[in-house]
């Protein structure tokens, strides 16, 4: 069983987030998988690498475009991926320093930041970027 399903509720309607967003989730639901199985430390460690690489990537897509097109809500969007990726390092770094542990807790927080990012904060942008007919 995955941790988050990818349901069509989710989408911003714009293909290549859509796409980004359903492999964060994938990266999320991987790692929960790694731990549930008991997977070692090195797994673990990969996939949380590649949850704070590709997080970094999404998130400068989505800003470029958002600059690019003038949104004007864009500072806030960047704020908001500034903390999760503070977070996410900070983290990221605590495990590897072995002072935390992965818990269903921190899953839960890298799951409800995404859905709530993506159904609130990216929702928003949407229109705004249809209307300029990007999908």
């Amino acid at each position: 069983m995955v941790l988050i399903e990818w349901i069509p509720a989710y989408s911003v309607k714009i293909k290549k987030f859509d796409e980004q967003h359903e492999k964060l989730v994938d990266l999320i639901n991987q790692l929960h998988a790694a731990m549930k199985s008991g997977q070692g430390v090195t797994v673990i460690g990969i996939i949380i690498q590649s949850l704070v690489q590709y997080t970094c990537t999404h998130f400068a897509d989505e800003i470029r475009l958002l600059q690019e097109n003038g949104y004007p809500e864009t500072v806030l969007q960047k704020t908001e991926h500034e903390k999760f990726v503070k977070e996410l390092v900070s983290f990221q770094q605590q495990y590897h320093d072995g002072s935390v542990m992965l818990t269903m807790n921190v899953l839960m927080f890298l799951k409800d930041w995404l859905i709530n990012h993506i159904q609130g904060e990216d929702k928003k942008y949407s229109p705004f970027l249809n209307d300029k007919g990007i999908f």
